[in-house]
């Protein structure tokens, strides 16, 4: 199964933008999917998908943030516990 780019944009979280990939697959029904991959480092990816374009980017809008404050609270818990 091969994905194919359809766009490229970013969200912002606290003043800091993310890039976001959406691509376009064809499931082995022949349904199309889209997935979008938001870029938060080198190795560190979130991926959501969905039925369609404009769900997908809204669930980016609302997940993304979401998820990235949730690291920030876990980091800051692991440093105070290991103090």
């Amino acid at each position: 199964m091969f994905r194919k780019l359809v766009q490229s944009g970013q969200v912002d979280v606290n003043g800091r933008p993310y890039v976001v990939h959406y691509f376009e697959t064809r499931t082995a029904r022949g349904a199309r999917r889209v997935s979008a991959e938001v870029v938060l480092g080198a190795d560190d990816r979130i991926i959501l998908d969905d039925d369609s374009l404009s769900s997908v980017q809204a669930r980016v809008a609302r997940l993304a943030p979401a998820t990235i404050y949730s690291r920030i609270l876990a980091a800051r818990a692991s440093s105070v516990a290991a103090a």
